[in-house]
């Protein structure tokens, strides 16, 4: 009986440490968040980063941040001599791949903006994963996106 018992005992701590090892799984990293500062009375702005994906593929699902009424995900694309900004349900963040969320690309647009941004400000922004969870970040207000960081 005791044997028994010692061998349900090991598989359920086996299980429990397999489970807690999947589910702590390296989250996407997420560089140079920023977003383009903005007028009196405009209602909404961009914001641009870039995600880094870890050793799986996740899906970024949605952000919020209190500067905004909502963040929406979008792409944009021109369509002959025009420009398309659709929203999207999700980005797609390929293991061990960068997505580059950018002007005249994919993006997230703050909705109901409450007040300007203003440049040389910054705002925390949570992300939303669908196998990482969330991830709060700081988003720069700039004119431009900052130089990009080089690894040798």
């Amino acid at each position: 009986m005791k044997t028994i018992a010692l061998l349900i005992t090991t598989a359920l701590v086996t299980l429990t440490l397999a489970t807690a090892a999947a589910r702590a799984q390296p989250a996407p990293q997420v560089e140079a968040p920023w977003a383009r500062p903005t007028v009196e009375g405009q209602a909404g702005g961009g914001g641009f980063l870039r995600i880094v994906g870890g050793p799986t593929a996740d899906r970024l699902l949605s952000a919020q941040t209190e500067v905004a009424r909502s963040v929406e995900l979008h792409s944009m694309a021109m369509d002959g001599n025009i420009m398309r900004m659709r929203q999207v349900d999700a980005i797609d963040v390929p293991a061990g791949q960068t997505v580059e969320l950018k002007p005249g690309g994919l993006h997230l647009m703050f909705m109901g903006l409450k007040a300007p941004l203003k440049a040389g400000s910054s705002f925390a922004l949570t992300l939303r994963f669908e196998k990482a969870g969330e991830q709060r970040v700081d988003v720069k207000v700039m004119t431009q996106a900052a130089a990009p960081m080089h690894k040798h």
